[in-house]
């Protein structure tokens, strides 16, 4: 029986995973890597640390499993995106740090670029906001700032990579520098509709062509994987994690939504061939390019979903494990008026307002950790909701299912006020390691271990399906008061005059 490694390097750990051709799970591995903050907003990884540990969690996985490096169809890599990674082409050794996509320290140059009224072209052409958040601005400053670096680039003696970039070139034995075209969707340099880094672009952010992967389909062979004795094994499969986790709930149809619950949330829509402009503070990006198809989807992000339940237990010791909020929240019929507006770390989609922080509205004296808790779990479900009008409102596409993944859709109760705010089921799959299942997939296609995406359809189950249970009337009573909550803090946050 074919088996497909998929490799999913995330933002805090890497992990090998092995699926066969039922898609059935044969085994995992992980570990986590040390992450870096030299200054304040600044986020650092080190990419050979990286590759070590993607490279240990690959052998650790064989080994459990009792595969043999030969029995593998194809490898599938599915990363962290935007995190960008500057490499020597002679020595194979980074010239810096990773910089990691939450890493905030090209924002001012973000607000000199908005001002001379350059975010237009950019979201005309990449489907992306002017952020810090995205690869471009992050090379910029790597060639800009070591020593050296630009003269090295213009003599075509770098490689500019993110993580799928580094991984294949390790992979490979430094004999392929590429990327697949979802991953080139997230660097602000990437035409999303000519399908090529963008000249215009390149110039705007100084960013000679040299220094860049060639773009590959998300599905076929994209160079073998030399570096395990004995094997020569294709690498067939690359897509970011949200794009992955997208093909991995097999969203492969138009007006299909999954939505991540991890740190974050990222909820993503397929859009099919058409690229949608969004009038609602959503990204437009690549889903995955299929057989000579390309695929687009709508998304939106959440800067905390999951994060919210850590700062409960963590910061104001209200339970003493995530898993323990439920039983809680469920101890009281509501939050009774109680709204948090996690804004930690900012608000993201659709937002995007970076000086907004947290708070904590409508409390009374009967205010208990239940209710603190239960608010806690309700806005994780409002900020979902706020994404999903969105998406509606740009695609005109109703909604009629939300496929769920992430390791907070094991909360019943947030997964059932979730279907009750959007007023569609809510479905939560069997096997939620979606992420590196979509990696499998698009690998497993791209050598012929599955015909085609129809006949992948049989691999994905439903485990649970929230129905609504919720009156339209109560509904919007609900999200009325999680928008006035929202229109407070950021008003609070504008206001810091007095």
């Amino acid at each position: 029986m074919p088996v497909i490694l998929a490799l999913d390097q995330g933002t805090t750990s890497s992990r090998s995973i092995l699926f066969d051709e039922k898609g059935a799970l044969l085994g995992v591995a992980q570990k986590e890597f040390k992450q870096h903050y030299p200054q304040p907003g600044w986020v650092e990884h080190d990419a050979h640390e990286i590759w070590e540990t993607q490279f240990a969690t690959l052998a650790e996985v064989l080994a459990k499993a009792r595969i043999e490096p030969h029995h593998i169809a194809a490898i599938g890599i599915t990363n962290q995106r935007e995190t960008t990674v500057v490499w020597d082409r002679h020595s194979g050794e980074p010239i810096a740090p990773a910089i990691v996509w939450q890493d905030r320290r090209t924002a001012a140059y973000c607000d000199q670029l908005r001002q001379q009224g350059i975010a237009p072209l950019l979201q005309e052409k990449t489907g992306l906001i002017l952020d810090a958040y995205f690869s471009a601005t992050k090379l910029k400053w790597i060639l800009d700032q070591i020593p050296g670096a630009r003269q090295k680039a213009s003599n075509g003696e770098l490689a500019f990579g993110t993580i799928d970039s580094w991984l294949i070139y390790k992979l490979t034995k430094g004999t392929v520098h590429a990327t697949d075209v979802s991953n080139a969707s997230r660097t602000l340099l990437f035409n999303i509709h000519t399908l090529q880094w963008d000249p215009e672009l390149l110039a705007l952010f100084d960013i000679p062509a040299s220094v860049l992967p060639v773009v590959k389909p998300s599905s076929g062979i994209i160079g073998e994987c030399t570096i395990i004795p004995g094997a020569r094994i294709p690498i067939a499969g690359v897509a970011g994690d949200q794009q992955a986790a997208l093909f991995g709930q097999l969203c492969t149809e138009e007006g299909m939504v999954k939505n991540t619950y991890g740190t974050g949330c990222f909820m993503l829509m397929n859009t099919g061939e058409q690229a949608i402009r969004s009038n609602n503070q959503l990204l437009s990006t690549i889903a995955w390019q299929i057989d000579g198809k390309t695929t687009y989807a709508l998304e939106g992000s959440v800067f905390i979903g999951g994060a919210v339940v850590q700062w409960l237990r963590d910061e104001l010791k209200v339970i003493n494990s995530a898993p323990d909020i439920e039983k809680l929240a469920a101890t009281v019929k509501s939050s009774e008026g109680v709204y948090i507006v996690p804004a930690f770390a900012g608000l993201g989609a659709p937002y995007w307002n970076a000086h907004a922080r947290g708070a904590l509205f409508g409390l009374t004296r009967g205010t208990n950790h239940a209710h603190i808790a239960r608010a806690a779990l309700d806005s994780i479900a409002y900020q979902s909701a706020d994404l999903l009008t969105c998406m509606q409102a740009d695609a005109k596409i109703p909604i009629r299912e939300l496929r769920v993944d992430g390791g907070a859709t094991a909360n019943d109760l947030l997964m059932q006020f979730q279907a009750d705010l959007l007023g569609c089921q809510v479905i939560r799959p069997v096997i939620t390691e979606t992420t590196a299942m979509g990696a499998a997939f698009l690998a497993g296609l791209g050598v012929g271990v599955w015909k085609d995406q129809a006949s992948l359809t049989l691999q994905w189950k439903r485990d649970r399906v929230f129905e609504p249970a919720l009156p339209v009337a109560e509904r919007n009573i609900l999200l009325k008061g999680w928008q006035r909550a929202v229109k407070a803090t950021i008003a609070w946050a504008a206001d810091q005059s007095t």
